[in-house]
């Protein structure tokens, strides 16, 4: 299956295995455009949170209303619902080792031995073609973007659900033609939003000043600009490293603003990125970096775990170990309900009155 679509007048997408009378959600008509929101998950092999998440919104979607669904959650009526649960199935394979089905959390030992993820360049997140003639790109976003092409109309809202291995708690990334500097931001309820569930389910957010490095601009605490497929290649080339450089293609959210064009009214969609960590990394962000102290210090004793397990020593040790300097995993269910938490709130922005 490459993806889903619940929308007013539109039944599941291409591969879908539903009849069309069980893929509806919404309660849009000819003359009440829908608002359409595209949602996105595992473009990187390594971060399974993301679809776990979007498989479980496809079978809530596939047999409630939206209604039903989101009871004040939020303007979810009249919604089109385009969503790829997971982009990189073969990914998916090759990290089985560790991704337990249904795991509440994930075992650090087991990650550590098992995570395989693409090198930069190689990954589905910035793998888009550049238009409908670039058959260069990877068959998974080629089939994603000829998908999209099929819209009636340009998205509202695009989140692409990610998450990191290791940081201080959850981190979001946001559209940068929804921030004005200077000014009010229009981004500024979802930042508010966000930061205040983070807070509830008693997280500290993640924190990092990158200076623009490969499109990351530090808005505030756990807030920056989504990453560009342009600085990614300045920074590659800047590092002498020209064919990493030459292999990105647009991302998700490049991908999406372009297919809107004309059609869409400025500011243009509003793309968004999650990224939850799966081990929690107390300290990290109390110096903002880089280089932050505590960052290394974790860098360092996770590169030392992995080696330990490398050389035959028993995950049990490094477990105890990695237990007994702090770091904790995060439960899968509190990552899922900060990522439905940013859907809603971005839902809120784009919705009309």
């Amino acid at each position: 299956m490459l993806g889903w679509k619940f929308g007013a007048r539109d039944a599941a997408g291409p591969g879908a295995e539903r009849p069309e009378s069980e893929a509806r959600g919404g309660r849009g008509s000819p003359e009440n455009v829908p608002v359409r929101v595209s949602l996105l998950g595992g473009c990187h092999a390594d971060e399974p949170v993301g679809p776990r998440f979007l498989r479980h919104l496809v079978a809530w979607l596939s047999h409630r209303s939206q209604k039903a669904l989101c009871r004040n959650e939020g303007p979810l009526d009249n919604v089109e619902w385009w969503i790829v649960p997971h982009a990189n199935p073969d990914g998916e394979v090759r990290n089985r080792s560790w991704q337990e089905h249904g795991a509440p959390e994930y075992d650090v030992a087991a990650y550590l031995e098992g995570a395989v993820r693409e090198a930069p360049g190689d990954d589905i997140e910035f793998g888009f073609p550049h238009g409908p003639e670039d058959h260069g790109a990877r068959p998974e976003n080629q089939a994603i973007y000829r998908w999209w092409s099929e819209a009636a109309g340009p998205f509202a809202l695009h989140a692409s659900l990610h998450g990191m291995g290791f940081a201080a708690g959850p981190w979001f990334l946001l559209e940068p033609a929804w921030l004005e500097p200077g000014s009010p931001k229009r981004a500024e309820p979802l930042i508010e939003r966000m930061a205040a569930r983070v807070g509830e389910a008693g997280y500290l957010l993640h924190d990092v000043d990158r200076g623009g490095e490969k499109g990351f601009t530090r808005v505030r605490r756990g807030f920056c600009t989504r990453p560009d497929s342009d600085a990614m290649k300045r920074y590659f080339l800047q590092s002498g490293d020209e064919e990493t450089a030459s292999r990105f293609h647009p991302s998700s959210m490049e991908t999406v603003r372009r297919l809107a064009g004309e059609r869409a009214s400025p500011p243009g969609p509003l793309t968004l990125v999650s990224e939850n960590p799966l081990f929690l990394t107390p300290g990290v962000g109390d110096d903002l970096g880089p280089p932050d102290p505590a960052a290394e210090r974790w860098k360092d004793r996770i590169a030392g775990w992995r080696n330990a397990l490398a050389q035959g020593h028993h995950p049990e040790a490094v477990r105890r170990e990695a237990g007994e300097a702090g770091l904790r995993p995060m439960p899968t269910l509190d990552q899922m309900r900060l990522q439905w938490g940013l859907i809603v709130a971005g839902l809120e922005l784009v919705t009309p009155d």
